[in-house]
């Protein structure tokens, strides 16, 4: 024998008269009643549709009571009907301080959501799999609500960060679309998880980050993966001297590009060539860009005309292959050479951009080489970033900073 809890209970369902009898039997061999009761509505017995309503404990007695309150919960479907609870709940004297408090009832937080505990629980979990307007408009409910229950959720889990980690942490900044608005992700480089998410990508970022770790963890750290950013470069150096820092190959590269499509530019605007030659350097910035084993059939033929066309895109093109070599060196030494040769190949190009970025990877040289004690990038990141920006264009864009901030931990919990 199973009792009622000590709470009011109506479920709304719209049955025929003889799942309701169904019900009823089953309700009397699996139930007792002390000090409640039964109901039915009248209405709507003509048409066999009308709602079943269990009942609460009516009459509890407790000593202190202030006032007696009722209150509706949505509770989850039954088949295609919302399911409805309505209890009745007591305010009570406190007999040490004499305020007013309301009974802790198991079905849901007083001042909580209008829904029961199970309810929200449900709705978290759906909100791991849809977004937010998606599980309001499947549940029929305010997608503020959805979300705040989400959210409180997420609070309770993620909402203190955990600053253990692996040793190794990468670091890079999400474009949030208009206006340069950045958002700045740390994450675990060995297990990928997102250990933080902070706005902007500005020194103070990631000071902010830094000055709440604990100082242990701070020391346990070993390398940082990340691009050649002088606001993470000076926050790094500054909490974290004893650690290396290892500037990521890939962000090099696509440095790399922008030189190319700047000597591009240039070239396209040299007057010694004729029209359908400043024509054919116009449409090949793409084909420039890709590396070699991703062009298409038709555009080989292309990329090898245009580098027969001009000289210099043809330096440029070779130097972004060499480029890329630099990191399979077995040993420091071998990578002081590769880089070396690299930047004396490029300086005789005699082009500026080129030259420029030759000056930026000699002043970043540290970084470079320190590859070869630490195998870490930013790379694992890269992916993160993307299914990051995946999960905004899912939702439609998070106009609450901390929801979306959680969102992100959710999705990457690390391995």
């Amino acid at each position: 024998m199973k009792c009622v809890p000590d709470y009011l209970l109506k479920i709304f369902l719209h049955f025929s008269l003889n799942k309701i009898l169904q019900f009823l039997d089953f309700v009397s061999k699996n139930f007792y009643c002390n000090n409640r009761e039964f109901y039915f509505a009248t209405s709507g017995i003509t048409t066999l549709q009308f709602p079943v309503i269990l009942l609460y404990n009516k009459y509890s007695e407790a000593e202190g009571i202030h006032s007696w309150h009722q209150r509706t919960l949505r509770d989850l479907d039954f088949g295609s009907n919302p399911g409805l609870i309505i209890y009745k709940y007591r305010k009570i004297v406190c007999p040490e301080c004499g305020s007013i408090k309301v009974e802790q009832l198991d079905v849901t937080d007083p001042g909580g959501p209008q829904v029961t505990d199970r309810m929200a629980r449900y709705i978290y979990e759906l909100c791991k799999l849809m977004p937010v307007k998606q599980v309001a408009d499947h549940l029929n409910l305010d997608w503020k609500t959805v979300k705040n229950i989400d959210k409180s959720f997420l609070e309770e889990e993620y909402g203190k960060t955990d600053y253990s980690h692996s040793g190794y942490l990468a670091v890079d900044e999400i474009s949030m679309g208009k206006y340069h608005k950045y958002l700045t992700v740390i994450i675990d480089f060995i297990t990928g998880r997102v250990i933080w998410a902070g706005k902007d990508r500005k020194v103070k970022t990631l000071d902010k980050f830094f000055k709440n770790m604990p100082q242990q963890d701070r020391e346990n750290i070993k390398a940082v993966a990340m691009d050649m950013w002088d606001p993470f470069i000076k926050s790094v150096k500054k909490w974290c001297p004893n650690a290396s820092i290892v500037f990521d190959k890939f962000h090099i590269v696509s440095n790399f590009n922008d030189v190319i499509d700047s000597v591009r530019r240039k070239e396209q605007k040299n007057k010694a060539l004729s029209e359908k030659q400043q024509k054919v350097i116009k449409g090949s910035r793409w084909i420039l860009l890709k590396n070699q084993d991703n062009l298409k059939d038709k555009e080989v033929p292309k990329l090898e005309k245009l580098l027969e066309l001009n000289k210099n895109l043809s330096k440029v093109y070779i130097l972004k292959d060499e480029l890329k070599m630099i990191w399979d060196a077995n040993s420091l030494e071998d990578m002081e050479k590769a880089l070396d040769s690299w930047c004396k190949k490029a300086l005789q190009t005699e082009l500026k951009p080129v030259i420029k970025f030759v000056n930026m990877l000699q002043k970043h040289r540290y970084g470079i080489l320190a590859y070869t004690d630490y195998q870490i990038h930013t790379s694992k990141l890269e992916g993160t970033n993307n299914r990051i920006k995946e999960l905004k264009r899912r939702a439609y864009g998070y106009h609450d900073p901390e929801y979306y901030k959680l969102k992100i931990k959710q999705a990457f919990p690390g391995d």
